[in-house]
């Protein structure tokens, strides 16, 4: 297992101010940072991955559709070509970060409900764009995309919805990211789920139940790693933990209150705890 952090526990755009805390994750022990890619071009972060090089931290980077007018599921042309527009840029972005996963819920605008679940119409426009998607990423990337809890999408909410949805892209490069958070709240098994999704999963993201520190809460990482293994799954843990001290961020996930004392303590703490936990498993 290879462990890395979300960046967004402390920024939403990374860039070279960030490099002393990428210093600090590298010392604590980590193998690589996750990067939101929300916004900048290839050459931002070209630089961004220079930099990453320089600390000796790999990369794998987390985005989203941000808004309904780029849509790639929408049925209206229009908002459907910008929304493969938008996944475009993300390749661009990825491969110039030199990104090993783009991950994150790039399946359709965070928050935009239609009153259903996905249509068959809406899936398929989602197939094709993912497909074309994987199709186009350098060798040795991969997508993970990500399967949220019912209050923050209406397209991919279990894994069941997630294994049958990689089982139709049917793409090499195509995989899931299971989010324990997310879990916690759709999956009434949550072992058994990651157990199903493992021949799929790309990245794993840790998150407790509450979104701060990993081990603070009552999510079971070590039966979901156990899961894994049993799957023969070896592959990339994100920590994934968000606070308060970005006001954007907070407004979009509903963290009201700060969920871990500082970021000191987020790094050296969720390391050792999942780190701990994949070897009891």
């Amino acid at each position: 297992m290879r462990l890395g952090l979300n960046l967004l526990c402390a920024t939403g755009h990374v860039g070279a101010q960030d490099r002393a805390v990428c210093e600090r994750i590298k010392a604590v022990g980590y193998d690589l940072v996750e990067v939101p890619v929300f916004e900048g071009d290839a050459d931002h972060f070209r630089a961004v991955g220079a930099m990453l090089d320089a600390v000796g931290l790999a990369r794998t980077n987390c985005a989203i559709v941000p808004l309904p007018d780029a849509d790639p599921t929408s049925a209206d042309d229009a908002v459907r070509q910008r929304g493969l527009a938008h996944l475009d840029w993300l390749v661009d972005c990825a491969s110039a970060l030199g990104s090993e996963s783009i991950g994150g819920p790039f399946h359709a605008p965070l928050g935009h409900f239609t009153g259903a679940g996905p249509t068959e119409e809406e899936r398929a426009r989602g197939i094709a764009a993912h497909r074309r998607m994987a199709a186009q990423l350098p060798d040795g990337m991969v997508l993970s995309l990500e399967a949220l809890n019912r209050f923050e999408t209406h397209f991919l909410n279990t894994m069941d919805d997630a294994f049958a949805y990689a089982e139709d892209v049917s793409h090499a490069a195509f995989k899931i990211m299971p989010d324990t958070f997310h879990m916690n709240i759709e999956e009434r098994d949550p072992i058994a789920a990651t157990a199903k999704i493992a021949a799929h999963t790309g990245v794993f993201h840790v998150s407790e139940n509450d979104r701060g520190i990993p081990g603070r809460g009552h999510v079971d990482f070590v039966g979901h790693f156990r899961a894994l293994k049993a799957g023969g799954w070896d592959g990339i843990v994100v920590i994934e933990a968000f606070g308060s001290a970005l006001p954007e961020l907070a407004a979009a996930t509903r963290v009201w209150r700060p969920l871990f004392p500082d970021l000191e303590t987020l790094i050296t703490e969720a390391h050792d705890t999942i780190r701990q936990a994949w070897d009891k498993a």
